[in-house]
């Protein structure tokens, strides 16, 4: 079994590509495996930031079919073009995939470097993935590894300290460019319901605003604010807020956003200045907005900016630990994945083994000489064995593993089955942060919908 992953990220390719390509990320690994002999396993890591899919194939020859299924499966769920969506994703294999995970998992490949939020994203992946039966047993090592990577950074270094993420820095931004620093003394709207919408109302209420009103265009306001706090707006009764506002927040990534016209009329009479910040992946705000006179545009970009590098050692022992574990765990796999071919060699020669004994007993009768043949002759296995058994775990630790399988085929005729996959656990409760998927973590939001399908 080979591990292999597609990786989109912020890094390579815009926002709104990412937001693309992760439509029906849900229904992805469930299809994949359905569609594609290729496919062994597969855990689906969606966020506004990127969008990842970790596979398991059933041999390294098996990756390009297990890679173009997967492509397949999001040209169609997103309409866009094999071609793009292919351009859009490099894919990594081998010890890189680990590496990978390992540090996305930890904060450092954030846009706000050493943020949390995301390790609990690569959690809930698991857990949604053993859920839905897409987790091969080699897929669940791998990310129980990286959550255990994760951990380490946190317990070990100081990175993330500061508890940063998209929002925080995008409020302190905000207080930057405020002539009143004050947060107790204005007034913010937030639109959309999901789960980042909920982790902006925590921060705005730590930071002292406590007159916030929330809009949503799929009428869940109400019942947003009821568990919250803040004021439900409707159709009716959002223009006179957003002419009150000191602070507007998008964050439902709706088909609904902010005209730049239509802003400028409701504000038309408006004294104080407006903040616009847009953390919406396919904009709740007109880009547009930007240029009216008195308002000032936030956006995910203006935020990765912004973002404060950590300190330089807490990233170079964090980048450390992730290369040690991301070498532990590849060496315990190199040593794991001969494991089924020693038990296979051995069945086959204790097997052999006892038939002769069942000749020897046959002709002897229980018998002392009998013993002491079949003393002899386990001895002597023993010793035969323990030569191929060293040399199994030395060519997997050179990752040529798959030499000693055919070796096994060629002289013995000997088939090793692979194991077989991790069973689904039961989903573990979800942690106090914002739930998988287009959620808080890797410091973007996703639609509405999308926060609704996730905590439905």
């Amino acid at each position: 079994m080979v591990l292999f992953s597609l990786v989109a990220t912020h890094a390579d390719i815009d926002l709104e590509t990412v937001a693309q390509l992760s439509t029906g990320a849900s229904e992805l690994a469930t299809s994949a495996l359905a569609g594609s002999p290729a496919v062994a396993g597969a855990i689906v890591l969606a966020t506004c930031n990127r969008f990842e899919i970790y596979g398991e194939a059933p041999h390294p020859g098996d990756v390009d079919a297990a890679r173009a299924a997967l492509i397949s499966q999001i040209s169609g769920a997103s309409g866009l073009t094999d071609q793009l969506v292919s351009s859009s994703f490099s894919t990594r294999t081998g010890p890189e995939v680990s590496r990978h995970l390992f540090s996305v998992s930890s904060g450092l490949d954030s846009a706000v470097v050493g943020e949390r939020e995301i390790a609990g994203q690569v959690r809930r992946a698991l857990i949604t993935a053993q859920a839905e039966g897409t987790a091969s047993s080699g897929l669940v090592r791998l990310f129980q590894a990286a959550s255990k990577t994760a951990k380490d950074v946190g317990a070990q270094t100081a990175l993330g300290a500061r508890g940063l993420s998209v929002v925080s820095v995008a409020l302190d931004l905000a207080t930057d460019l405020s002539e009143d620093p004050d947060w107790s003394t204005k007034k913010a709207v937030v639109f959309g319901t999901g789960a980042y919408a909920g982790a902006t109302m925590a921060l705005l209420r730590e930071r002292g605003c406590t007159d916030v009103s929330v809009y949503s265009s799929s009428g869940r306001a109400a019942g947003f604010v009821a568990t919250r706090g803040g004021t439900a707006l409707d159709s009716d009764t959002l223009p006179a807020a957003v002419a009150a506002a000191d602070i507007m927040i998008g964050c439902s990534g709706s088909d609904t956003r902010v005209e730049a016209s239509e802003l400028a009329r409701v504000r038309a009479a408006s004294p104080q200045p407006l903040i616009a910040i847009d953390l919406a992946l396919t904009h709740d705000f007109d880009p547009a907005v930007g240029e009216l006179d008195g308002v000032e545009l936030l956006t995910l970009e203006s935020v990765r900016l912004a973002a404060p590098q950590e300190q330089t050692e807490s990233l170079s022992q964090a980048s450390t630990i992730v290369a040690g574990a991301a070498s532990a765990f590849e060496q315990e796999r190199e040593a794991r994945s001969v494991d089924s071919a020693i038990v296979a060699l051995r069945r086959h020669t204790m097997n052999v083994l006892d038939t002769e004994m069942e000749k020897v007993r046959a002709r002897h009768g229980c018998t002392a000489a009998a013993e002491e043949v079949e003393f002899a002759l386990r001895r002597m296995v023993k010793q035969l064995l323990h030569i191929p058994t060293v040399r199994a775990r030395e060519l997997a630790a050179s990752g040529q593993q798959d030499d000693y399988v055919a070796a096994l085929e060629a002289l013995y005729g000997i088939t090793v089955d692979q194991p077989a996959a991790a069973p689904a656990s039961p989903p573990a409760a979800a942690e106090a942060e914002c739930p998988a998927g287009h959620g808080a973590g890797d410091g973007s939001p996703g639609t509405e919908a999308q926060d609704q399908r996730h905590t439905a």
